[in-house]
């Protein structure tokens, strides 16, 4: 089992920008990559960002491209998502799963490793 621990959400004014952070331990080997999610109140909840842990490949959204950079840092186990340009529609909860071989990584039912998310609100 893969543990995942996100931090770095909060407050942002349209415009700006925050750095989330998910922190990976356990059994890391049994995934390939990391990806964000993220759920709106009264949403289902959708893809934002993957990169896998071998060579950095990345992929996004259509609404986050351009604005989102998600990240890693392989010493630490650590992968970041990096948002600029935040929007009021960005708000949501933010969670973080591991990418494991075999499943479909843009849905978020085909995960079983996510954390326990962490809340952005972007104020207009």
């Amino acid at each position: 089992q893969v543990q995942l621990v996100e931090s770095g959400g909060g407050l942002a004014q349209a415009g700006g920008s925050l750095r989330l952070s998910c922190a990976a331990s356990g059994r890391t080997s049994s995934t390939y990559g990391i990806s964000w999610f993220r759920q709106a109140p009264g949403q289902e909840r959708e893809f934002v960002a993957l990169i896998t842990w071998n060579d950095g490949s990345t992929y996004y959204a259509d609404y986050v491209k351009g604005r989102f950079t998600i990240s890693s840092d392989n010493a630490k186990n650590t992968v970041y998502l990096q948002m600029n340009s935040l929007k009021p529609e960005d708000t949501a909860v933010y969670y973080c799963a591991g990418e494991r071989p075999g499943r479909r990584w843009y849905d978020p039912d085909d995960h079983d490793d996510w954390g326990q998310g962490t809340q952005v609100t972007v104020s207009s």
